[in-house]
């Protein structure tokens, strides 16, 4: 059960689940990735994925909830725009931009999928997944 409070303790909880379903989902995906129809290209999980998703969407309940639809997002999100990446984070310096991404997922409302493109080799990343209406 996924806990709904607003608790250092729910937040830790729900951190919890998001990397134990990553860590699930990289094993039933070896490929570590999933063909997104809206950029007709591949949407990869990396280790920032599974940090930034983990630290932002389990301050939410609802966002947890989303993460758990990862195959829906990766696959259904669309590009709603591009933006540099912030100076000074550490985590975004290997992406030359950030492509900001929704998906309407039923019972939960709008989801933003925040993707990194690399430097040099162009790979999609997909960085953060949050649920608009908790941010």
């Amino acid at each position: 059960m996924i806990p709904e409070g607003h608790t250092i303790e729910d937040i830790k909880k729900r951190e919890h689940i998001i990397r134990d379903f990553y860590r699930e989902w990289k094993e039933k995906n070896p490929s570590q990735r999933k063909f997104n129809l809206s950029l007709k290209e591949y949407i990869n999980i990396r280790m920032v994925s599974i940090v930034e998703t983990s630290e932002h969407a389990a301050k939410s309940y609802l966002s947890t909830l989303a993460v758990l639809q990862l195959d829906s997002i990766l696959t259904g999100a669309r590009k709603v725009s591009v933006k540099k990446p912030k100076p000074g984070n550490a985590n975004q310096k290997p992406f030359e931009r950030i492509m900001i991404m929704e998906y309407e997922l039923t019972g939960i409302g709008k989801i933003k999928m925040t993707v990194g493109v690399r430097r040099r080799t162009l790979e999609k990343v997909q960085y953060c997944i949050t649920a608009i209406s908790s941010e």
